[in-house]
């Protein structure tokens, strides 16, 4: 069904979306959409809007109709939400909440202290996150690190969920569409069997193993090989980076990296276990170790993402060093001004694990195989 005739109430139809919002500059620029950073004339509150020309729409309908079924639907505070909608004659309008605080491992590695219990507290805003969207019969689909943003600059701030453009919602139980990242995809899910919301507590398990140790549970070049690694489980706590980290922590995870999904913890029973309800999780400084290995294998590549957190931070921080240079401003950096919405395969950049050899063209075939996925697999040595 073309979109505009579908009768929904939730779309506000413009002929200059201008007209409400003040366009400050480009996020990023995905497969269909641009992503701008935008302040609403009338309250004067900064906010993310996704531009979709609908022709490059035209086939594609019923993913964007979807993802905006997803989000409209969502009331959390640790998800992005969908703000507004507006449609003119040529282009759908996105109106996101603002999050201006940065990625998950740009944070971690700017920290000079990072301990267990910060990783449990991270995991445990993710899990009630989770858990709300499975109670509501939505799956994610898609969890990683690259979309774990933070709400704001504070060094309390909370962790937000984004990017639902793989999100589904189930009339039954079970799914059976081949989707997500390679590195944070359940083993049902390769195996091609139909799945369920499992799938995404499988994806929580795999996050909490790299914010533990800086590195994925699986890793491997060739692209049958690192399947094969996941459809059989197999990880390990490799000596020294989980020497210093708790039985507790290593029970968690192994509930949720979970082979069988009907064994695998669900969102409650994480949220349940001592790592995370209880003291179990270490306040030893583990910073050293885990930033180091964030830094060698999650290097990024910035170049023309779908949604460049970084800008937004930068962006703040002008405002802010503008506010003290110039007095007060009506625009308040750190007022809960939010956003962020982006659809799996709209990065056109190709950002890849470094092996510690800068300029190296192994393993370029399997690179770009995984083009769809933000952290590919190509760890450097942990020796």
């Amino acid at each position: 069904m073309p979109l505009g005739e579908d009768g929904n109430g939730w779309k506000k139809k413009t002929s200059d979306i201008k007209e409400n919002y003040d366009f400050k500059e480009v996020l990023g620029t995905g497969a269909f959409s641009e992503v701008v950073l935008a302040e609403e004339k009338r309250t004067q509150r900064l906010v993310a809007i996704k531009c979709i020309p609908k022709k490059a729409l035209e086939g594609k309908e019923n993913n964007i109709e979807n993802e905006i079924a997803v989000l409209h639907r969502i009331k959390h505070p640790n998800i992005v939400s969908l703000e507004d909608i507006f449609e003119s004659t040529s282009h759908l309008y996105l109106v996101m909440q603002l999050v201006s605080g940065g990625e998950l491992f740009d944070r971690i590695v700017e920290k000079g202290f990072y301990t267990e219990r910060d990783a449990s507290q991270l995991i445990h805003q993710i899990l009630d996150a989770v858990k709300y969207l499975h109670d509501m019969g939505i799956v994610h689909r898609d969890l990683k690190p690259e979309n774990l943003l933070y709400y704001s600059m504070d060094e309390d701030s909370k962790i937000m969920i984004s990017d639902f453009g793989l999100s589904k919602i189930g009339s039954g139980s079970v799914m059976s569409t081949a989707c997500g990242t390679p590195g944070y995809v359940a083993p049902e899910v390769l195996a091609q069997k139909p799945y369920s919301k499992a799938v995404d507590c499988w994806s929580i398990g795999v996050i909490s193993y790299i914010l533990l140790c800086g590195y994925p549970p699986f890793y491997d070049e060739n692209d049958a090989k690192l399947f094969e690694q996941i459809l059989k489980a197999e990880y390990e706590f490799d000596s020294p980076y989980w020497d210093d980290i708790s039985d507790s922590a290593k029970d968690f995870i192994c509930h949720l990296m979970e082979k069988e999904p009907s064994k695998r913890y669900t969102c409650e029973q994480a949220l349940q276990h001592p790592w995370i309800s209880g003291d179990t999780a270490l306040d030893k400084n583990i910073h050293e170790s885990v930033s180091a290995q964030i830094k060698k294998n999650f290097a990024k590549s910035k170049w023309k993402q779908a949604f460049n957190a970084t800008a937004v931070v930068r962006h703040m921080r002008r405002l802010q060093l503008g506010t003290s240079l110039e007095g007060p401003s009506q625009i308040t950096p750190t007022s809960p001004c939010h956003g962020h919405l982006l659809r799996n395969g709209e990065e056109e950049s190709l950002s890849h694990y470094e092996d510690g050899r800068r300029g190296s063209t192994e393993g370029s075939a399997d690179r770009d195989s995984l083009r769809s996925c933000t952290y590919c697999c190509r760890p450097a040595s942990r020796v």
